[in-house]
């Protein structure tokens, strides 16, 4: 009897154990199982944030892209009428048939009306885009990306200013078009002393704002040409 009783408690103790192992495994495992999904979570959650990030920051720096070459082509059709404007308005002055000249002044004041919107435009075009390069700046913590941002936003503060410059060089230059007339014989400006050193000070300016414009275009042509790439993970 005693040796029945001994078998059957060992029986019992021996389910009981095999239970509490199991029960103990199936715990663990449930708690492994929640740890994985959490990590899980956790990485899908931080890549979609990746994922996001980047696709800001390249529509970003699409758009400020897009911003700068309108700027950058509004500014050739300044300069493109700017340029006409002097050739005509130094040909004006050495110009002796008073017919001609005044056709050469009419070129010339034409052309200065023309390009200041679009210098203007262009300046307009060159501080948009320096505010979206520094919007841009919000989606990316990866260093190369914000010096190059940085560049860009050198850039187009610099190109709202050479932009401006040329502007108050076409408004100058066509004041001292408007008092070109016949003295003795020759074309001469008349009593614009003043005017004609407004002319030269804001075209020195320009020279000037001009190196450092063209400074930040050839740093950003050396960047790029290390492997700047927008879709890269910051």
């Amino acid at each position: 009897m005693a040796r029945l009783f001994d078998r059957n408690m060992f029986i019992m103790l021996f389910a009981i154990m095999v239970g509490f192992i199991t029960v103990t495994y199936f715990i663990a495992d449930i708690v492994n199982q929640s740890e994985i999904d959490n990590l899980t979570t956790a990485h899908i959650t931080e890549m979609e944030y990746i994922e996001k990030m980047n696709i800001n920051f390249t529509n970003n720096f699409l758009e400020s892209s897009v911003l700068l070459d309108t700027a950058r082509e509004y500014r050739a059709f300044g300069n493109y009428h700017f340029d006409l404007a002097s050739l005509f308005f130094t040909s004006a002055l050495s110009e002796r048939n008073t017919s001609i000249m005044e056709s050469y002044k009419n070129i010339t004041i034409d052309n200065c009306t023309k390009a200041m919107p679009k210098y203007n435009i262009s300046s307009l075009n060159f501080k948009t885009a320096s505010s979206f390069f520094n919007n841009t700046k919000k989606y990316t913590e990866y260093g190369g990306y914000l010096k190059l941002l940085d560049l860009y936003i050198n850039l187009t503060e610099s190109g709202a200013r050479l932009t401006m410059l040329r502007y108050n060089a076409s408004k100058y230059l066509k004041y001292l078009t408007e008092n070109i007339t016949v003295i003795n014989g020759s074309a001469a400006l008349d009593t614009v002393s003043g005017l004609m050193d407004l002319f030269n000070e804001t075209m020195g300016m320009y020279g000037s704002e001009l190196d450092i414009y063209e400074g930040y275009e050839e740093e950003i042509d050396e960047y790029d040409i290390e492997g700047f790439d927008p879709n890269r993970e910051s």
